[in-house]
């Protein structure tokens, strides 16, 4: 007969080496699960990046965040695994970050890390190395749900909204998120700190976090010298008042770093045209907009488009504060027009817009 160990569902936890994977490893055992650690390693070496002792996902700093999910490891007891995907974040996160800014558009890195490569590739690699598991959990704040009626699974808001993560996880399609277990979604982060604590891990809980995609002041350092062309800055008018030093290194509702005075008034970043290698700008009240198309769509609390207009909430990055809106079937297939109660500053092509219903993540999409 098989051992209980054998018997038991196993769960592969991504360790970060951060308070939140490390509790939330700790409360999958305390579930009675069998846990195993996996921790991606992405930094290559390959750009000018030095090390100033701060963490990021893409970085030297990676050295000391591998050694600090294999402390974690050992204080629980668990088998830990780092699993290399250097040349596949570069691929997949890299590439796709350069790419969209060299279109004029403002990417969102860890939406396509955490739907390519966190929760994707380094499964698949895992898995391919021999790892055995059930079911991948992660430290995010944010729930999942089985749904009985139409079978889906539901991604919820965390309990605690301040923290909550849902936002970066709605790339998740059906099939990942039927797998994910996300034990810190009914916490808050000072409950998450305190249970470290009573493990006698004071170390962990104090220890600074990072949600810095490299570890670099600015994004310039991931850019060559060819994708810094400089080119004209006008006004809305078409007036050349300056000029810029690559569309690279700008995104729209910029101001600081655009290089303009003594035009009387604050002008921020209002359009980015690629094709004539252009940046307009404009006072803040250009902005705001109350209509947009969002593409490449995700659905997860419905199975596609709605046949008829959709009240929902929008978020148009992490910090938004969501937004009363109407989605419809747009013109071209396979996008939705969102039609918001009140214009909302800032709304960046290339950026994500998660759309909700009360604490259910309905569907996500890139902004047109």
């Amino acid at each position: 007969m098989p051992d209980a160990d054998e018997r038991r569902e196993t769960v592969a936890v991504g360790l970060s080496g951060g308070v939140d994977s490390a509790v939330a490893a700790r409360l999958l055992q305390e579930q009675g699960f069998a846990v195993v650690g996996l921790t991606m390693q992405t930094w290559d070496g390959s750009l000018p990046i030095p090390d100033r002792g701060r963490s990021g996902c893409y970085g030297p700093g990676e050295t000391r965040d591998l050694q600090a999910a294999r402390e974690v490891a050992r204080r629980l007891g668990i088998a830990h695994h780092t699993i290399p995907l250097a040349a596949e974040f570069k691929t997949e996160v890299l590439d796709y970050f350069r790419e969209e800014y060299r279109c004029g558009r403002t990417p969102n890195p860890c939406m396509r890390c955490n739907q390519a490569v966190k929760f994707g590739l380094l499964l698949k690699k895992a898995r391919e190395s021999g790892i055995r598991f059930d079911r991948f959990a992660t430290g995010h704040y944010a729930r999942v749900e089985s749904r009985s009626e139409g079978g889906r699974v539901l991604l919820k808001r965390a309990t605690d909204h301040r923290k909550d993560q849902s936002y970066f996880l709605a790339r998740l399609n059906q099939e990942q998120l039927a797998r994910l277990i996300l034990p810190l979604g009914g916490l808050t982060k000072a409950q998450v700190k305190e249970l470290a604590r009573g493990l006698g891990w004071n170390d962990v809980a104090d220890k600074s976090e990072s949600q810095d995609f490299i570890e670099s002041p600015d994004y310039g350092v991931l850019f060559d010298e060819s994708d810094s062309r400089p080119g004209p800055i006008q006004d809305l008018s078409g007036r050349v008042i300056a000029r810029h030093k690559g569309i690279v290194h700008y995104t729209v509702g910029q101001r600081k770093g655009v290089g303009l005075s003594g035009e009387g008034r604050p002008l921020y970043v209002a359009r980015i045209d690629a094709a004539s290698n252009t940046v307009v700008v404009g006072p803040k009240e250009t902005l705001y907009s109350a209509h947009f198309i969002v593409r490449d769509l995700n659905w997860i609390g419905i199975s596609g488009p709605p046949e008829t207009p959709l009240s929902v909430e929008v978020q148009v990055r992490q910090q938004h504060r969501p937004a009363a809106a109407q989605i419809r079937q747009g013109d071209e297939l396979g996008t939705v027009q969102v039609d918001c109660t009140e214009p909302q500053l800032s709304v960046t092509p290339g950026q994500t817009a998660v759309f909700y219903q009360g604490e259910v993540v309905i569907s996500a999409g890139t902004i047109s």
